[in-house]
């Protein structure tokens, strides 16, 4: 019969979603995974197979335990407000330490067509959910009726991404809430 695992697999993987925020994918070394998750070298192995592998289920266990949290304010769909409130919570999200998605496509994008795939999925439906809440906006009478309801979800989706890279930059500042607030401002209708 199989032995039951000593260990708590959400736990380590918080602690993996750390040390990539903290040093990068090829920053960060095996001893302080290692250090930080409380595995032996070989137990890590033996779980994980690799770094890399670690870092997919990293990614996976980040997206399910903290992305979708933002992103179930867009699914929602209650129009402009569900931007909003994505927008609110993603900037508080990122503040100071960046999105460990966006890290990794931009680190990795190029040469790791898995972690291409999971930033692409990501991508997708982010934009899928703009743009419903675009058209739930447009019936609302929230936003003009004159936007272009795809190339505004496109351009929501390129914000997120600057959004989550400038948030490294701009530490603790109120710059990303100026940021949104000039983002969406134009597209509502001024009650």
């Amino acid at each position: 019969m199989p032995r039951k695992a000593q260990y708590d697999l959400d736990l380590i993987l918080s602690q993996g979603i750390d040390v990539f925020l903290e040093h990068g994918y090829h920053g960060a070394i095996m001893d302080e995974i290692i250090t930080r998750t409380e595995f032996n070298r070989r137990g890590f192995y033996l779980e994980f197979g690799s770094k890399q592998t670690f870092l997919y289920m990293v990614l996976k266990h980040y997206q399910s335990s903290q992305l979708n949290k933002t992103m179930a304010h867009l699914e929602t769909n209650q129009g402009l407000d569900s931007i909003t409130q994505f927008f609110k919570h993603y900037v508080q999200h990122v503040k100071g330490r960046g999105c460990l998605l966006i890290n990794c496509i931009t680190e990795l994008g190029f040469d790791d067509e898995k972690v291409r795939e999971i930033g692409r999925h990501y991508l997708d439906r982010l934009q899928i959910d703009f743009i419903g809440c675009l058209e739930k906006a447009l019936l609302l009478g929230q936003v003009h009726s004159y936007i272009d309801i795809e190339a505004t979800a496109l351009q929501l989706t390129s914000y997120v991404q600057g959004f989550a890279v400038n948030a490294v930059l701009a530490g603790d500042t109120d710059e990303l809430d100026l940021a949104t607030q000039a983002l969406l401002g134009p597209l509502a209708l001024k009650r």
